[in-house]
């Protein structure tokens, strides 16, 4: 709930300009728990301005939840807050990505391609932790030991909801005191883990946010791991050497096949496949089947097999679904979707995936109950998933036993994700947004959209009136790929949230070192709320947004 009485965006941000003698400076700010009752405050920084972040500020780093954990092992939330000189009178939890574990510099990213789009540099204090553990605590384990906390149980439900519900009214307490001033709005905001730390507090943590921003979210997270088992045996099945299941080549000529089938259903031919339902019909992945065995610029009738399956998802004996469906885009030939799926750029990897060493790791220690100790190797990590069995591994997400009494399940996706309402977010009077790549190689977007499509159900055809959904063509995991990334999502849900203004069309263009989006650069984009499709909008020569509609 609002804590103060708004009068405008604009009169905030004017006020807290003019009015700097706050409570506290940077400098006398005290050590230890004097300072915020629970919130353990290590060093306090004066930052100056400088050109890569604009806005002078504070940095505060800490502590709370101090333990031992049953591994024998120091456990505690460490959090860094940034407080900007110049206040607006807001604050952001910014949600870490991955398996956490280390505190990432409290910036508030807006998630957009320009990076220097920061929550921070508009004037807002921001608070960023580890998620309770520390992943280098285990550094014995080699790769391993980035997801090595998830052998105590109470990590693990910090890494899942515990260590942001804790930390978050201990943080604004911080702000409030720092500041001597209530905080006007709360924000939450973060990207792919993060994503789904943002979910997590609508439907756990109602009351705390006033408007939250989830980008490319892990709702399913511990269903999306089992998908990393079900690509890496599927490439295996095609060469043992993963990298070489699909070249580069294999990968663009799929990307052309994509659009050639599908560029056209937004009414005009541009490079991007708006309406990747209507391509779910018109791509059929056949079409680039070689004719016969040597023929070039076609694949083979396995690579063909292998995509559809990994497409449909992973299954069991049964054929009963493990986690969901994907839909083609000509994303998967970025850099970003190899990476993930195929082949890294990490040498010490041996250039494995990504998929295939971190996403190993995770499955095995910290969504599988009991957890399973692998090694820190790649080809160990790689071997834990080419083993992995559908029918007998991939119920233990669902696992419950002492010392674990919450499954992987329980404690990483949001309470009722299976048929969300978000009625008490929602008559808290909060607003939710959330976008995601149609090309995304880790969560697939149809997993967000069929939740979309519940929670709009649920509340009767009229959840747009407090949550929306962007899709975004042609981005795999994060800004990037043959996509327009120079975006702000952040912007219009702080007006929504504060002026009443219901965001529809976001305008979108290309960041200059998008190299992948050449294409179109020169050219804008917009990105229209769920259901609604980007369409032309019969403007001839245009090159602006205005020559697009949502339909």
């Amino acid at each position: 709930m609002k804590s103060v009485i708004f009068m405008s965006a604009s009169c905030l941000t004017v006020f807290a300009a003019t009015d700097a003698a706050y409570a506290l400076t940077c400098a006398d700010l005290p050590k230890g728990e004097s300072f915020v009752a629970g919130l353990n405050v290590t060093e306090a920084v004066a930052t100056p301005a400088t050109d890569e972040m604009p806005v002078a500020h504070c940095i505060v780093r800490g502590l709370t939840g101090q333990r031992t954990g049953v591994d024998g092992k120091s456990y505690a939330i460490r959090f860094e807050l940034r407080l900007p000189d110049t206040w607006n009178g807001r604050f952001v939890h910014q949600f870490n990505g991955g398996n956490d574990g280390t505190v990432v510099p409290a910036l508030g990213p807006v998630m957009g391609g320009d990076k220097k789009q920061t929550a921070l540099s508009r004037g807002y204090a921001v608070v960023s932790s580890d998620a309770g553990h520390d992943g280098k605590a285990y550094a014995e384990r080699g790769i391993a030991g980035g997801a090595a906390f998830g052998f105590d149980p109470q990590a693990r439900i910090d890494y899942g909801y515990g260590a942001v519900a804790k930390l978050q009214p201990l943080a604004r307490a911080a702000v409030e005191t720092y500041y001597g001033k209530p905080v006007a709005f709360a924000y939450g905001m973060g990207s792919s883990n993060g994503g789904r730390h943002a979910l997590v507090a609508a439907s756990r943590m109602p009351a705390a946010f006033d408007g939250l921003l989830a980008g490319y979210p892990g709702l399913n997270l511990p269903k999306a791991a089992v998908q990393h088992a079900w690509d890496v045996q599927t490439w295996a099945s095609l060469n043992p050497d993963i990298a070489k299941a699909f070249s580069r080549d294999d990968m663009n000529l799929l990307a052309k096949g994509i659009l050639a089938a599908c560029d056209m259903t937004d009414g005009v031919k541009d490079g991007i496949v708006s309406n990747a339902d209507a391509c779910e019909t018109t791509f059929k992945p056949q079409a680039l089947q070689c004719a016969k065995e040597g023929d070039k610029e076609c694949l083979t009738a396995a690579q063909v097999a292998a995509l559809v399956k990994i497409q449909g998802g992973p299954k069991n004996r049964k054929g009963e679904n493990l986690y969901s469906s994907w839909t083609w885009d000509p994303g998967m030939a970025s850099g970003n979707w190899r990476g993930w799926k195929l082949e890294s750029a990490v040498d010490a990897w041996g250039k494995k995936p990504i998929i295939g060493v971190q996403g190993a790791s995770s499955l095995a220690q910290i969504f599988t109950t009991p957890p399973v100790k692998v090694g820190g190797t790649p080809d160990e990590l790689q071997n834990f998933l080419l083993k992995f069995d559908f029918d007998k591994d991939a119920p233990k997400i669902f696992a419950s036993e002492p010392p674990f009494t919450e499954s992987s399940v329980q404690f990483m996706i949001p309470p009722g994700t299976d048929n969300p309402d978000l009625k008490a977010f929602r008559e808290a009077g909060h607003k939710l947004i959330v976008f995601h790549g149609n090309a995304d190689p880790v969560f697939s977007v149809v997993d967000t959209v069929n939740w979309y499509k519940k929670l709009d159900q649920n509340n009767g055809g009229k959840a747009s009136d407090f949550a929306r959904l962007y899709r975004i063509p042609g981005m795999p995991h994060g800004a990037g790929g043959p996509s327009y990334d120079d975006f702000d999502f952040f912007s219009p849900l702080v007006a929504w949230v504060e002026q009443g203004t219901k965001p529809e069309s976001i305008a979108a263009g290309v960041t200059p070192g998008n190299k992948e989006a050449a294409h179109l650069s020169g050219s804008r984009y917009v990105y229209c709320p769920y259901p609604s499709v980007t369409v032309a909008s019969g403007t001839a020569d245009a090159k602006d947004e205005g020559r697009y509609a949502c339909k």
